[in-house]
C-alpha cells in the first residue's frame, strides 16, 4: 500500500507562503526548521488530511500547480475561507453527473453528490487549490 505523505510547493517567498496556508487557508504548521540561513524546512498540513505540503523556495515564478482539497460541506468551507479574506471562485458543479463530460452549472450540485461540486482558490504564487464536495450529510 502507498499512500501521499507529502506534496513539495514551489513558492517565492517562504514567509508570504507560509501566513496564507497557516493564517489564511488554516492548515496547521508542523514544522519550520532553519539551522541556517541557507536551509528551511516548512511543512504544513490542511485540517484533518493525511498528507501535507512543504515549501519549498523557487527563485522566480514558480509554474503553478494544481491542487484538491476535499470538504464534506462545500458552502460552509468557502464561507469560512472568505471570512479570512481568501478569495475563492462561485460554485460550480458537474452536469450531467452521471455521464459527465466537462460542462458545468453554476452553484451546487442539488443532489450533493460526491464529487460534483467545486469551487477554486489560488496561493500568493498563483497555484490553483480546487476544493471538491466530498461525503456532505445533510
Amino acid at each position: 500500500m502507498l499512500k501521499l505523505e507529502v506534496v513539495l510547493v514551489p513558492v517565492t517567498d517562504v514567509d508570504r507562503a507560509l501566513a496564507f496556508y497557516e493564517q489564511k487557508l488554516g492548515f496547521a504548521l508542523d514544522v519550520d526548521y532553519r539551522p541556517s540561513s541557507q536551509f528551511r524546512v516548512v511543512q504544513l498540513t490542511p485540517p484533518g488530511s493525511a498528507c501535507s505540503i512543504q515549501l519549498v523556495r523557487h527563485g522566480s515564478s514558480p509554474h503553478p500547480l494544481g491542487l484538491y482539497l476535499v470538504t464534506d460541506d462545500i458552502v460552509a468551507t468557502r464561507d469560512a475561507l472568505i471570512g479570512r479574506g481568501v478569495d475563492v471562485t462561485e460554485l460550480r458543479h458537474k452536469v450531467p453527473v452521471d455521464s459527465w463530460e466537462g460542462a458545468f452549472d453554476a452553484g451546487i450540485d442539488p443532489q450533493r453528490r460526491d464529487y460534483a461540486t467545486f469551487a477554486d482558490l489560488c496561493d500568493p504564487d498563483g497555484h490553483r487549490w480546487t476544493l471538491q464536495e466530498r461525503g456532505y450529510h445533510a
